[in-house]
Order: structure tokens, then sequence, then C-alpha cells
């Protein structure tokens, strides 16, 4: 009997990815198979790419929020709430203003190594605070995000750039099209990473002391996660947009109802996150068709009610942060 939950579980997995993807497809401004579009050229040009990027993305950043939950060990933390996004956007901003004209992947490189100072300024301070309270970081995340998202809109207000960086914080797939989604991609390459890493993130959750005593070089794990979030927000700010609350979503759902078996759990968080994305995506295209509400609109909504019931829920026993 348990040796058929498992199998019953990715089939039931595969089969809600399968359904939201071909829901996905057949759902647009323009109808499929009346029109002067062909459906193969629609689905190869925009419907394909748009899909895949929403699942992309939403597992990248749903996987970047175990790091840093492991990292800083406090499950109400994600990638939004640590500043990432904004040095992303920062880093953007500067490409923008000093190389207007320079290829998508040095913009891609930039942000990414922006995205890294920012996180490596929100763990110096996460070091320094009491984990007594654990609302006390993500409140200190929202503040420190907020610093530099101001200095990011006096810098835009003053470049000119308002209209680039309103695109950048409200993540969306309407302009996704052939050509200009496949960064993302790489997200998939680092999922491999993380899968392989995962005995050292689990270490991580338990504390410097401690993992160092089980033999794991603490401060090389950390600067190797806080690489892939930084490279997983970049690919995902600069192809799509800031999507909130994913890293947060994912993987306390998962790990709330699957415990805390990182190896086992990661496969199931990189799926709810590309599913909750994708369906927050196709919700967006549905209330108000053929309109669109932003994709970061609809997760926000879902994201902010799941949050609240994290803070009020009972915790799980066995669980930490």
């Amino acid at each position: 009997m348990t040796a058929r939950r498992p199998a019953a579980l990715w089939l039931g997995c595969a089969a809600a990815l399968v359904l939201l993807s071909a829901l996905s497809l057949s759902i647009g401004a323009a109808s499929l198979f009346s029109g002067d579009l062909g459906a193969g050229w629609l689905i190869a040009v925009s419907r394909f790419p748009r899909t895949a990027a929403a699942l992309l993305a939403g597992m990248g950043l749903a996987l970047a929020g175990v790091v840093v939950q492991q990292a800083v060990r406090n499950r109400l933390v994600e990638p939004a709430l640590t500043g990432t996004p904004e040095a992303a956007m920062l880093g953007l901003l500067a490409v923008t203003m000093l190389a207007p004209g320079a290829a998508i992947l040095w913009k891609m490189s930039v942000a990414t190594a922006a995205a890294m100072i920012g996180t490596a300024g929100f763990l110096a301070l996460a070091t320094r605070l009491p984990r007594q309270d654990p609302m006390m970081l993500p409140l200190v995340g929202l503040i420190y995000g907020g610093i530099l998202g101001a200095i990011g809109l006096w810098l835009a207000w003053n470049a000119d750039l308002m209209q680039y960086l309103g695109t950048w914080r409200l993540g969306e797939f309407s302009g996704v099209v052939q050509g200009r989604y496949e960064l993302l991609w790489a997200i998939a390459a680092l999922a491999v990473l993380l899968y392989a890493l995962a005995d050292r993130i689990t270490l991580l959750g338990l504390g410097e002391a401690q993992a160092r005593s089980l033999g794991l070089n603490h401060a090389q794990t950390r600067a190797l996660g806080l690489a892939v979030v930084s490279a997983i927000t970049a690919l995902v700010i600069v192809t799509v947009g800031a999507l909130p609350f994913v890293g947060l979503v994912a993987p306390n759902l998962v790990s709330r109802w699957r415990g805390d078996n990182l190896r086992a759990n990661l496969p199931l968080v990189a799926a709810g996150g590309a599913g909750l994305v994708l369906a927050a995506d196709i919700l967006g295209r549905l209330i108000r068709h053929p309109y669109e509400i932003p994709s970061a609109t609809v997760f926000g909504v879902f994201g902010a009610w799941v949050f609240l019931w994290l803070l009020h829920a009972a915790p799980r026993r066995g669980g930490h942060g």
C-alpha cells in the first residue's frame, strides 16, 4: 500500500500539470481554431513559450524559497522578503542607465551580481536578530527591501525609467513569446543542482554549529545557495518580472503536508510552485477575458491569504522556524 502512494502522488501531480498546461495552451485573446492565425503557429510562438515560462518561473522561485528558509532557519521568509528582487532591479537599472544597449545576458549577469550583494546584506542582518520571534525576520526583510525599492524608485524617476521599473516590479506573462523566455530554461539546470545539494541544504537548517559538527562547510554551502537564489531571482525578473509569495507558499504547503524530508520534498515543491504560478496566470486571463490581470496580482492575493494562515495556524509537529 505504501509503495503505491508515491506513484499515485506523482501521477496526480503530473496529471494536474498536464491539465493546467492544456488549459494554458487553449486560453487566450485569439482563438486557436477560428481566425487568421494558424493553431500550430500560435501555440509555437505564443502559447507554449508563455506556459513554459510560467512553469519554469514558479519552479525556480519555489526552490529559491526553500534555500532561503533553510539558510535563515525561518519558514516565513522567501526571496521577496529578503530584498533580493529589489537588489536585482537596482542592478538592472544601473546597466540600463550606463549601457542601455547591453545584451540580455550581460543584463542578467549584472542583475545576478546585484541580487547576491543584496541577499548577502539581508543575511548579515539576519545573523544579528534575535530568533525568539519568527515574525521579526520577515518584518526586517520588508523594511530592507522597501529601502532598496525606494532607492530604485528614485533612480528610475530621475532617469525617466519608471516604465521599465514598473515592468520588473509586476510579474506577468502576456509579453512572453518565442525568443524572449529561453533564459528561463537555465532554472531547470539550477533545480538539478539544488536536488544534488539537498542533503547539504537540509544541514543548513540545523544552524552553523550543528552543521559544522556534522562535517558541512557551512559558509561555502550558504554562499552557493545564495548564488543559486540570486541567479533564479535575476532570471525571473529579467524575463517576466517579480512574483511575490511563490517561495513562501509552495515550500510551506508541501512541508505541512509531507514533513521535512527535503530530498523527497524538493520535486513536490518545484511542481507545486510551477502549478500554482501557471494557475495564477490562467486565472488572470479568465477573470476579465479578453483583458488580463497580471499573475503577480493574482498570486499576491492568494499568497497573502496563505501568509496570514501560516501566522495563525498551529505549528506542525517536528517543524522548526
